[in-house]
């Protein structure tokens, strides 16, 4: 999608610095933190929301990357939170899927 700034940062139209990249999965820290540590986890194929994921694979290699780069930069020890907000009431405001990875302070719950 060429107006999605996601979809930017995986074209190299925006200069970004990546914490992890492979070929379909690109992580970074997040303009707006909420926390000491937050990531965002985002396929580099353009997906809207969570709601339009039809592939099993998109899961395993979004979570499963998440859960790599958490365990690389020691988050899973004090602990850490992945989100996914879908929809406008979700709370998703980029419309292309991605994760929140979040550590560095304790999270209360219910969330927000």
């Amino acid at each position: 999608m060429s107006d999605c700034i996601f979809c930017k940062i995986a074209k190299g139209e925006i200069p970004t610095d990546f914490v992890y990249q492979d070929e379909s999965v690109m992580v970074f820290k997040d303009i707006n933190p909420q926390a000491p540590t937050h990531l965002l986890v985002i396929p580099k194929r353009h997906i809207v929301s969570a709601a339009e994921v039809d592939d099993l694979s998109v899961w395993a290699n979004l979570m499963g990357r998440a859960v790599e780069v958490a365990k690389r930069l020691n988050l899973d020890t004090p602990g850490f939170r992945m989100v996914i907000n879908t929809g406008e009431q979700g709370g998703q405001t980029v419309s292309h899927l991605h994760l929140h990875l979040l550590s560095g302070r304790h999270f209360g719950w219910p969330p927000g």
